[in-house]
């Protein structure tokens, strides 16, 4: 199946974590100019808020503010064939954060530069559950000896400490819920890897099977790398994909179907619209909102905009 896709906005800055408003407008991160910026159904753009670092997953959450992945810029970009290509992580890449910004206010904080007592490394992708706590990806980063692996953590409601849920992941990077959110879902970029953390309560992660850190839902083939992702309302998992630009849809049963998006570094998905048909895409290396009739319903995500 190809997706019809309608060109929103262009000359975005490696676009990432589109957020769908209830106003039709897509609010969305620019990691290169560092920024947040919101994009109208007529393709006009406002800059809501200048984060600074590299702002990269984005959600409203249960106090309906806008929270975001800062990753401290830890990426850097080269020019190639016309297209924005990601690199490894520049040396003097800062720790990086979860910020808040308060629609109401006009005002920008940092709520979490910490967990477990050590500084976050590079925060990318979050999601929050119905008890609004806050599930997030530390995605690490590069040294010149070898890669600092990241982790899956979880904030509690109500300001409570940061615990790291799972550490010694290679690069989590996309997250979500199943619909029942009985397991939380982690795309590993360099793994090619879906991971599925079983839950027994909201916060709390079930024993895992044998030596495993959770359960493997599918490994891509070839060379295709995952980033972000979104939940479908029966269940799927669409993962936008690296190098074979797209969105790869993954069932919970391990079966996978590429949908192509004209864009190698396809970075992110988000369901939004009355019936929750309408995806968003971020296309990074050609700086692109695209806007397609999805298939079939996304999940509505606990808390919205």
């Amino acid at each position: 199946m190809d997706l019809e896709l309608e060109l929103v906005a262009d000359g975005l800055g490696f676009p990432e974590g589109p957020v769908a408003m209830a106003d039709g407008s897509v609010i969305v991160a620019e990691i290169i100019p560092a920024c947040m910026t919101r994009i109208w159904p007529d393709g006009r753009k406002e800059r809501l808020v200048e984060t600074g670092g590299g702002p990269n997953g984005a959600a409203i959450g249960p106090d309906g503010a806008l929270w975001i992945c800062n990753n401290g810029r830890a990426f850097s970009y080269r020019e190639q064939d016309g297209l924005i290509i990601p690199g490894r992580t520049p040396a003097d890449h800062e720790a990086g954060s979860i910020q808040h910004w308060d629609f109401a206010r006009g005002r920008l904080e940092t709520v979490y530069r910490e967990c477990e007592g050590a500084a976050l490394i590079a925060p990318n992708d979050l999601v929050f559950d119905s008890a609004g706590g806050l599930w997030f990806t530390d995605h690490g980063c590069d040294t010149p000896d070898g890669r600092r692996h990241g982790a899956l953590c979880y904030a509690p409601a109500g300001g409570a400490p940061v615990r790291r849920m799972r550490h010694g992941l290679l690069s989590p990077n996309g997250v979500g819920l199943a619909p029942d959110e009985s397991c939380v879902y982690v795309a590993d970029t360099w793994l090619q890897r879906l991971w599925a953390f079983d839950l027994e309560a909201p916060g709390r992660l079930a024993p895992q099977p044998g030596y495993a850190p959770g359960r493997v839902v599918a490994n891509l083939q070839h060379y295709q790398l995952l980033d972000s992702l979104a939940v479908e309302a029966g269940g799927k998992i669409c993962v936008a994909t690296i190098v074979n630009g797209g969105i790869s849809v993954i069932d919970p049963d391990g079966s996978v179907e590429h949908l192509p998006v004209p864009d190698p570094v396809t970075t992110n998905i988000a369901f939004g619209g009355a019936d929750m048909r309408t995806a968003w895409i971020t296309a990074g290396a050609t700086g692109r909102l695209y806007k397609t009739r999805w298939p079939r319903p996304g999940l509505k995500l606990a808390f919205n905009g």
